[in-house]
């Protein structure tokens, strides 16, 4: 068996651990939340324009930042590279 095998099996071994409710050999990471609102005022950019920049729905930022609702998973990810690299970030998709 090769190493890439192996690994790959441990992987599916892992998951299916996981989605049983078991723990053990499971890695799982959240990022901590981030408060939107102050990565958006970090940016200087207005609710509509950071929206726009970031391929996020209007409603679903104004959500964010009165609390109603959390972000989760990649915007979870992407909000928490904005807060900590904005203008990386930002430079990066003014190439793309």
């Amino acid at each position: 068996m090769s190493k890439v095998f192996g690994s790959i099996k441990q992987g599916l071994q892992e998951a299916i651990a996981h989605q049983q409710g078991r723990q053990e050999g499971v890695r799982f990471h959240v990022p901590p939340q981030v408060d939107v609102k102050e990565v958006r005022r970090r940016t200087g950019l207005t609710q509509e324009e950071f929206a726009a920049r970031f391929a996020i729905s209007l409603g679903t930022l104004r959500h964010w930042e009165r609390g109603d609702r959390v972000p989760r998973g990649t915007a979870l990810v992407l909000l928490s590279v904005i807060a900590k690299e904005p203008e990386t970030v930002m430079r990066a998709l003014e190439a793309a």
